[in-house]
């Protein structure tokens, strides 16, 4: 019997793929687009906050704006490089990486509500929250494993009996 916080943080990181392959792939592909924002950030002249956010970079202070948003984007490089470990080597991990993924939506979204900012338009990021909230969502409960093996450590056929 497997344990949710065993399948979210197993005592081996490996190669294996404990649920369904989708979830797997969805993954990759979000951890090369994870690479690409991040890069923008990081090596945009302005950091993707006037060209992509929309915000007014006309203002006093708008340098520190475009050095935050570089500093944002190493950071992301960072757990980008990560994500694209875990997609080609350390599979076992992607339960885990979609947990944090989500927490990570989630205090996106947060924070946005806490800090509004005014921009030009919607950007991207703002959109693609509620895209990638029930997306890693459903990818988390396939990368688990089967429903007999895994409810919160009590398995379907025990119930039964």
């Amino acid at each position: 019997m497997k344990t949710l916080l065993t399948v979210l943080l197993p005592a081996t990181a490996g190669n294996t793929i404990h649920g369904m392959k989708l979830p797997v792939y969805v993954f990759t592909v979000l951890a090369v687009i994870s690479t690409v924002r991040s890069c923008i950030h990081l090596l945009a002249p302005d950091g993707g906050a006037g060209s992509i956010a929309g915000m007014d970079l006309t203002v006093a202070g708008s340098n520190n704006i475009v050095f935050a948003f570089a500093l944002w984007g190493s950071a992301q490089l960072i757990y980008a490089l990560i994500q694209l470990a875990v997609a080609f080597r350390y599979r076992s991990l992607v339960p885990f990486m979609y947990t944090l993924l989500i927490l990570e939506t989630l205090l996106r979204m947060l924070v946005g509500h806490m800090k509004p900012v005014i921009f030009a338009h919607t950007p991207p990021g703002a959109i693609g929250h509620y895209v990638i909230l029930p997306v890693a969502t459903l990818m988390l409960v396939l990368s688990l494993g089967s429903s007999e093996e895994i409810v919160g450590g009590i398995r379907f056929g025990q119930l039964s009996k």
